[in-house]
């Protein structure tokens, strides 16, 4: 029997803004700034929000959570994930896996990638081995190499 296969990609990026930490993952990092955003600036969760969207065919996180709707005022990105995680499943697909990679000069990554591919994993219904969490640089070069802010892309392969 053959499954149907599709793939998506996804990107997002954040400014910083005044504020002493960041939410990636679902994981809360200390840092010196925050990201500027309409719900919590988890930049990870909305590039991969957009991925299995795209993959679906569905549009883009914008489509399905505005930022002119105040229901999604500084909401935890992880429900926005669940909540298309549910439009993937209605779609009768789950996940094969996923690749992300966070864009960022500062802070470091590594010390909070396990217990972000455990939460992402637990919000699309997965095992933490089928996501994969990466960080870079851009050696000190463009908006995130000078500290202006961090992007993500994200890929994700479905099937049903």
């Amino acid at each position: 029997m053959s499954k149907n296969i599709k793939i998506g990609n996804g990107f997002d990026a954040h400014r910083f803004t005044e504020g002493d930490h960041i939410i990636l993952g679902g994981v809360t990092i200390p840092h010196t700034q925050a990201l500027l955003a309409h719900s919590d600036g988890d930049v990870v969760l909305h590039a991969i929000c957009d991925a299995l969207l795209g993959a679906l065919g569905k549009g883009d996180i914008g489509k399905h959570f505005p930022d002119s709707d105040t229901r999604y005022k500084n909401i935890d990105s992880r429900q926005l994930l669940i909540q298309v995680a549910e439009i993937m499943m209605a779609e009768k697909y789950s996940l094969n896996n996923l690749d992300v990679t966070i864009i960022a000069q500062q802070p470091k990554m590594a010390p909070h990638i396990a217990a972000m591919q455990n939460n992402i994993a637990a919000d699309l219904n997965a095992t933490a081995d089928q996501v994969n969490v990466k960080a870079t640089t851009t050696e000190q070069m463009g908006f995130t190499g000078r500290g202006e802010g961090i992007a993500v892309m994200a890929t994700v392969l479905i099937t049903t």
